[in-house]
């Protein structure tokens, strides 16, 4: 018989509002069950509101029996055929591309690092992640667009978040990502533009991607 228990989530990996609120709910639970006193409630919920990984939110109920039905900290799987798991991780490709009276394009089976800055001066730049991996399951595209403008092509699924600031400029993202996908990536776009614009793009990859890139990092 194989086993089917559900893999430990890696203590790496970002935690989401929900993971956070499922651990509050315990710390209230094991205070109604007179397991926790207010003094250690309230150190444990402050920091659990401040977790960012599941690293720094399993030991807040380590010493706690799980709750009936379910356990402190349950993320959701991702499904037995998604691609995502083997597409983030790794060191990233290039941090860094700029466009001055000119342009820039990262496109096909790259590596997208924590952190990518893109600056496009009196030019433009294209960054498709439909087919890239991720160094991290969040990483930040940092634009920087004068007199100029900036593409981001990501595919349906990913948690986009869109930040950036526009004065005589603009961030927009016209099309709805939909429902995030188990597993998949955030990506979170930032920076500043000025008489120019970055815009976000939701489209489907060109072909299906079975999983991690046969690339080698340089």
């Amino acid at each position: 018989m194989s086993d089917e228990r559900p893999e430990k989530p890696l203590p790496e990996l970002r935690a989401s509002d929900a993971d956070r609120d499922r651990v509050v709910e315990r710390l209230r639970d094991a205070v109604a069950e007179g397991r926790l006193d207010m003094d250690e409630f309230e150190e444990r919920l402050e920091a659990a509101y401040k977790s960012r990984t599941y690293a720094e939110l399993e030991p807040l109920t380590a010493d706690l029996p799980a709750a009936q039905g379910a356990a402190a900290v349950a993320p959701a799987a991702a499904p037995s055929g998604s691609a995502w798991p083997g597409r983030i991780g790794g060191t990233g490709s290039s941090a860094l591309a700029v466009a001055v009276m000119s342009g820039f394009q990262r496109k096909g089976r790259w590596t997208v690092p924590a952190r990518f800055d893109a600056v496009a001066f009196w030019g433009g730049g294209e960054l498709d992640l439909r087919e890239a991996d991720f160094a991290q399951r969040e990483v930040v595209i940092n634009c920087v667009a004068i007199m100029g403008g900036i593409e981001i092509t990501v595919p349906p699924g990913v948690d986009v978040d869109v930040r950036g600031f526009g004065f005589m400029g603009a961030f927009d993202q016209r099309d709805s990502p939909g429902p995030t996908e188990p597993g998949a990536p955030r990506v979170v776009v930032t920076g500043f533009a000025f008489w120019g614009g970055v815009e976000v793009k939701i489209k489907k990859p060109k072909r299906p991607l079975p999983g991690p890139s046969l690339r080698k990092e340089p």
